[in-house]
């Protein structure tokens, strides 16, 4: 496991430059601002669940920014720090509002439960030998940054790496919460991912390449849904 707050630092550092090569969707544009309304949200609820179960370190120092990029690729991603960009391409499968908040829950459950920084270690010993992250930033600066993007869900030189079943889990279901509690119908989920699903044609979207979209999971949020339901403030 890596020291979240180096991971915070390369962040800021990665995310500027990502807003900075990418066409960044103007803040006075309507599905910018839903983003980013939809975003304050869901942020607001993961403070408020995670201060009632005694987690608020968790997210320390997070200061969070929700941007939309133009870009016609069925993606969304949230990094260390509550950084988040959603591309354009999402918006025709996201269709409403609830539906944007099902997978910006979901990516930021992702960050929430540090599944980034698990993949990152688990990276880190693969590609670079198991040394140390301070090392390996010195040592191997290209690869260390290359890693860091996959690790958190955005295109990078060496592919798309997947998360597990468990990760997988886990984020939808603390998605679901979270976005039941920022006032959205978490039953919205369901047909989300089955519009994700059957949103690719032959070739799946980046989104589900990398979050497996199939009956299994389906069936998992519905099992869930009764308890996410218990958190929805309509």
């Amino acid at each position: 496991m890596l020291p979240e707050s180096t991971l915070m630092d390369m962040s800021l550092t990665n995310y500027n430059t990502f807003l900075n090569e990418n066409k960044v969707a103007s803040n006075g544009s309507s599905d910018a601002q839903t983003v980013k309304n939809v975003g304050t949200k869901i942020a607001r609820a993961v403070e408020e669940f995670l201060s009632t179960t005694g987690q608020s370190k968790r997210i320390k120092n997070y200061k969070w920014e929700f941007n939309l990029v133009n870009e016609n690729t069925v993606n969304a991603w949230c990094m260390p720090g509550g950084k988040v960009v959603v591309y354009s391409g999402l918006l025709p499968v996201s269709k409403t509002e609830t539906g944007l908040a099902v997978v910006m829950g979901h990516e930021i459950a992702h960050a929430i439960a540090r599944h980034g920084n698990e993949r990152m270690s688990q990276q880190l010993l693969v590609q670079a030998g198991g040394i140390g992250l301070s090392v390996s930033m010195s040592e191997k600066p290209q690869l260390t940054q290359d890693l860091f993007m996959l690790s958190y869900g955005v295109s990078s030189t060496l592919g798309v790496l997947g998360y597990s079943r468990k990760h997988e889990s886990e984020a939808d279901q603390m998605g679901m919460v979270f976005m039941a509690m920022a006032g959205y119908n978490p039953e919205e989920a369901i047909p989300f991912w089955e519009r994700m699903a059957a949103s690719g044609g032959g070739k799946p979207p980046e989104l589900i390449s990398t979050h497996p979209s199939n009956e299994r999971r389906i069936s998992d949020i519905q099992e869930f849904l009764p308890l996410a339901m218990t958190y929805y403030k309509k």
